[in-house]
């Protein structure tokens, strides 16, 4: 397939009921073992992907290494590419869409794109990270590529308390609708875990909503019902493999 190919079947794997399942990857061995056991597409996270090259979340990987490991994966399988690109290096729109173009030239066909602040703290303002958004849309275009901007709100993330998650929602659903309005093609809504509530944003939503399967979350047949269209594992997968790891290796070193 060619990427412009690869974009649109990843865009039309994104069915409201019948979610695209993101087991996320982090190199190019992860991308192979995931695509063989029947994937249908890939999508990078963000902290394994900067764990395995030994660096802490938050953009700490630099640029270089992330597209360098996009180029990997894409090289490793036919199969669409998603790359979690946090906050895309760059506070200003049009250094975003530079950063967002050099993923493209390495053969991406899609972005998560969060609004917090990296390094900093809080969120974006919503016309802020509208334009943002709308800088990289733009980019996207003018290469012709129906490139897949999944917004990300981190009003859900950042609040730790659940208990909270209620009297956010409505904020939420007012960013996925700016966030639409400037090209954004989903809507990324990690940490929230509420099926009551992940219904109330998916209803509202124009876009294809977006769950994070963390420990607690509903099952992907409850988020079907619910109405999401995407579930992805963020950081569990490289978790859970290293704490494998870890074991095997104690076992070796530590017998009991």
């Amino acid at each position: 397939m060619t990427q412009a190919d690869k974009a649109k079947l990843f865009g039309d794997l994104h069915r409201k009921g019948n979610p695209l399942v993101l087991y996320n990857v982090w190199d190019a061995g992860s991308a192979k073992a995931v695509a063989e056991a029947g994937a249908p597409a890939l999508a990078t996270g963000s902290w394994s992907v900067a764990a395995a090259q030994g660096f802490g979340d938050g953009q700490k990987i630099p640029l270089e290494a992330l597209v360098a490991t996009a180029k990997t994966i894409v090289a490793a399988s036919d199969l669409p590419l998603s790359v979690d690109f946090e906050g895309a290096y760059s506070e200003d729109p049009e250094g975003a869409a530079a950063n967002v173009g050099k993923l493209i030239d390495a053969g991406a066909i899609g972005i998560n794109f969060e609004d917090q602040i990296v390094g900093g703290t809080g969120l974006y303002a919503v016309e802020a990270q509208s334009a943002r958004i709308r800088a990289i849309r733009d980019l996207a275009d003018s290469r012709g590529l129906s490139f897949f901007i999944n917004a990300r709100t981190d009003l859900f993330l950042k609040e730790s308390d659940g208990a909270k998650h209620a009297g956010l929602v409505n904020e939420a659903i007012a960013r996925g609708k700016a966030y639409a309005e400037a090209g954004a093609s989903g809507f990324f809504v990690p940490w929230l875990a509420d099926v009551q509530l992940i219904e109330k944003v998916c209803a509202a939503s124009g876009l294809p909503v977006n769950i994070m399967m963390k420990p607690g979350a509903p099952d992907i047949a409850t988020l079907s019902k619910a109405g999401v269209a995407r579930v992805s594992y963020g950081p569990f997968p490289y978790r859970a493999m290293i704490e494998w790891l870890k074991g095997q290796a104690a076992a070796v070193y530590a017998p009991a």
